[in-house]
């Protein structure tokens, strides 16, 4: 049972990141071609982030907060900004 909660909390974790990510993007004018090759990743995997079918590192979190000039806390859902 433990496990099926971690795999749950980790799934919507990754899929409410995906959701902060878009708006992001949207609201700074940009697209998901853009924003992967300020990332140095190919447009094929910055979708898959935005979908929350696959994880970003700690350096790309850092990066995306850059380029999107948001914090952490906001991308994660912890807070407005």
């Amino acid at each position: 049972m433990y496990n099926l909660v971690n795999i749950f909390f980790y799934k919507m974790l990754k899929h409410d990141l995906g959701k902060k990510l878009k708006e992001a993007r949207e609201q700074a004018n940009m697209t998901q071609k853009e924003v992967a090759q300020k990332l140095g990743v190919a447009q094929p995997v910055y979708q898959r982030f935005e979908k929350g079918t696959f994880e970003c590192t700690y350096e790309q979190l850092k990066a995306l907060c850059d380029i999107f000039d948001v914090s952490a806390d906001y991308l994660l859902g912890r807070e407005r900004y």
